[in-house]
């Protein structure tokens, strides 16, 4: 008899309740909420960053490329930009693998 009671107790505890539902989906609103404000949105905004920063690129500009080579921009020809990496020494690169203007800080 106990162990009946028991069971029964168990299984109503179990049970879903009927305003349930709603509470999760609100949970459910918020966690989205919240991944986008942290995750998503800094990340669309350094995105149009770079992305304003290729078309503006000019002769004279210092960039870096995604794979850590420095040069100064030589020309800009569509998707290519030709790199000045040392005296004489001149590389073409995409547009899409530079990733840092390092004008202002007068590296070398």
């Amino acid at each position: 008899m106990k162990m009946m009671f028991f069971t029964l107790l168990q299984a109503e505890a179990a049970a879903p309740k009927g305003g349930g539902n709603l509470s999760f989906l609100l949970m459910l609103a918020v966690i989205f909420v919240i991944m986008w404000l942290f995750m998503i949105r800094p990340q669309q905004k350094r995105q149009k960053e770079l992305n304003k920063f290729r078309e503006g690129l000019s002769k004279g500009d210092k960039v870096v490329t995604a794979g850590g080579i420095y040069g100064k921009v030589v020309s800009v020809e569509g998707s290519k930009v030709l790199l000045e990496v040392d005296e004489n020494v001149k590389i073409k690169v995409d547009k899409a693998s530079l990733v840092r203007d390092f004008s202002e800080t007068q590296q070398n």
